[in-house]
């Protein structure tokens, strides 16, 4: 006999544990046995008045975001539709069956506010570093550098030519931002060529198409990596030009030095990086006054093999140490 499933009047009372329905193996109960933001409330005292109604949790925010990178979840007004809706992701926000999830535009107003100000996601950065080299997990001795691209949010067929410049009547927080690093040796002063096209949008990014594909408007993210357990220890962003990762090489080594006192005594790299901006050793030498042997390798497109073979690394047995040259590319 076919059954039929009985709708009876509503229950005044349920009994639900939202704990219950996270699986043990789910990405975020992992994540989330390592997420210490104790520090942040105080990090952002001073940037939140005393007077007022209550703000949303910077906390919840900060939940949110890492939810967002873990799971791929790019767009913020998707990311608080899927907070909203995802049990699991109510546990890991700590907002219950009930919560009120925040409007994506909270999320908009406190990057360029508050947690710019703040400098708040370097100082998240800064403790997610600390915690690895708790857990052993930073060796310390040798480093990775690299950039990617990052493309901006700027239409490729709207510019203006570099060599005329920005109309004077044009105003936005991207233009005063491009007019703040006019002079850094990592955005405006990293060359002296003239760019061939400029965002009115977000003129601080450079036209290129350095991997060879479709040019546009980018950044660089320069990354220094431990080679241990491939922990990045610190990042930079730059302009899209090779003298600017240079610069942004140069920066990450100090301030993991000053910072962290982390010393390297080998750095890896692309051939890029022993270009005449960076090829003076000492321009990579650890504030302390530690020397850096450099391992130099070949673009991709001109290497047959990513690690060195045992001919390519000459072992000094007398010093303890190890000479590594350029890869060979026949």
């Amino acid at each position: 006999m076919m059954g039929e499933r009985t709708v009876m009047q509503e229950a005044l009372f349920y009994s639900f544990s939202l704990e219950d329905h996270v699986p043990a193996d789910h990405l975020l109960r992992s994540i989330d046995r390592f997420v210490d933001l104790g520090d942040i409330r105080e990090h952002l005292r001073p940037h939140y008045s005393e007077m007022g109604r209550p703000s949303i949790d910077p906390e919840l925010m900060i939940r949110m975001l890492i939810i967002g990178y873990c799971m791929g979840i790019r767009s913020e007004r998707r990311l608080c539709e899927e907070v909203h809706l995802n049990l699991a992701y109510r546990w890991f926000c700590r907002l219950g069956l009930d919560g009120a999830v925040p409007d994506h535009s909270t999320f908009s107003k406190n990057r360029h506010g508050r947690f710019r100000d703040s400098d708040l996601l370097r100082k998240l950065f800064e403790m997610t570093v600390a915690r690895c080299m708790a857990e052993g997990l930073v060796g310390g001795e040798g480093f990775a550098v690299d950039a990617s691209l990052i493309r901006a949010e700027a239409n490729r067929q709207t510019f203006h030519s570099g060599e005329e410049g920005l109309p004077a009547d044009l105003t936005s927080r991207a233009v005063d931002e491009y007019m703040a690093v006019l002079d850094d040796a990592a955005f405006g002063a990293a060359s002296q060529a003239v760019p061939p096209r400029l965002s009115p949008s977000d003129p601080a990014s450079r036209y290129t198409s350095a991997h060879g594909g479709r040019a546009g408007f980018c950044y660089a993210t320069n990354y220094l990596i431990d080679v241990d357990h491939a922990v990045i220890v610190d990042v930079e962003a730059s302009t899209a030009v090779r003298q600017a990762e240079v610069t942004a090489a140069k920066r990450m080594i100090a301030r993991v030095h000053d910072e962290l006192g982390l010393w390297p005594r080998k750095l890896i790299g692309d051939t890029g990086y022993g270009s005449r901006e960076g090829a003076d050793d000492g321009a990579y030498t650890v504030a302390c006054g530690r020397p850096v042997d450099r391992l130099r390798y070949q673009p991709s497109h001109a290497r047959t093999q990513l690690t060195p073979s045992s001919a390519d690394i000459e072992h000094a047995e007398n010093a303890g140490t190890q000479r590594h040259h350029p890869l060979r590319t026949e």
